[in-house]
Parts: C-alpha cells; sequence; structure tokens
C-alpha cells in the first residue's frame, strides 16, 4: 500500500484524472476511475502497478514537469522510489554500485557501450583484470557480468 499525501497526493490524481479524461476503451476507464478513487481517499493499494504506469508515462512525456513544475517533478519520482518497480529500480542500481566499487582505485583499462536492442545497452569496464558489464534499459541497470 502506498499513502499519498500533500503535493504526490495532488500531482497523482491529476494525472490519473487527465488519463481517465482521455481513455476509450471501459475496461481502462473502470481502471482508471478505481485508480482516482484510490489516490482520492489517500491510500493506493489494488491499482500501484496502473498508478506507477500512468507517473512514468507523464514523467516521459515531460507533462508533469510542464504542468506541475519541478517540485512537482520532484513529489512524482519520491513517490516511484516507494511503488514495486520503483523499489526493484533502487535496489537493482544499489547492487550496480556495489560492483562498481569493486573497481576503485584500479586503472581503467577499457570502457565501451554497445547497443544491445532499441533502449538497451551494455556498459563494459576493464580494470585491474576484472570486466565488469552494466546493462542499462528502461527497467533500470542491473550488473550483466563481472569476470576475472
Amino acid at each position: 500500500m502506498t499513502t499519498l499525501a500533500g503535493e504526490a497526493r495532488e500531482v497523482a490524481l491529476a494525472e490519473s484524472q487527465a488519463v481517465l479524461a482521455m481513455a476509450r476503451d471501459d475496461d481502462m476507464r473502470l481502471r482508471l476511475a478505481e485508480l482516482v478513487a484510490e489516490i482520492d481517499d489517500g491510500e493506493v493499494e489494488q491499482s500501484e502497478g496502473l498508478l506507477e504506469q500512468v507517473l512514468e508515462l507523464g514523467l516521459q512525456t515531460g507533462r508533469i514537469r510542464a504542468y506541475y513544475g519541478p517540485g512537482g517533478e520532484q513529489a512524482t519520482l519520491r513517490i516511484l522510489r516507494r511503488l514495486p518497480r520503483g523499489k526493484a529500480r533502487v535496489e537493482s542500481a544499489g547492487e550496480v554500485s556495489k560492483a562498481l566499487s569493486s573497481l576503485a582505485g584500479k586503472v581503467v583499462e577499457r570502457v565501451s557501450v554497445s547497443s544491445v536492442a532499441p533502449g538497451t545497452y551494455l556498459l563494459t569496464l576493464d580494470a585491474g583484470g576484472l570486466e565488469l558489464s552494466v546493462r542499462l534499459d528502461p527497467v533500470g541497470a542491473r550488473v550483466a557480468s563481472v569476470a576475472t
């Protein structure tokens, strides 16, 4: 369950209402109406996945920053970090940082980025006899491999 208050609640509610107003599919309209009701009550439980989709779309398109400014954007990012996919992104970023710290103090011999698929990249670093690859994609950053 995610509790929403203040600016975070206002932005989430306004964005969800805007998407609801544009929705044409009856099932989606029903799901969005349920999301709006949950946000209005201040706690989102059943519709967390849909809330993530709505807020991610608003951030990706620039709509949230344009309509609510930097404060609204930051409030939205704070919400996303508390939702399931956001928690997973924070955790994977921590794992990547931990893996990268193994390279501290080593001389970097090679750095490369390769395109794996649309929107997916592999960052590879060779340092001090270690090769560390990090996958970067819309889901987040993840350690792909560590080799000696």
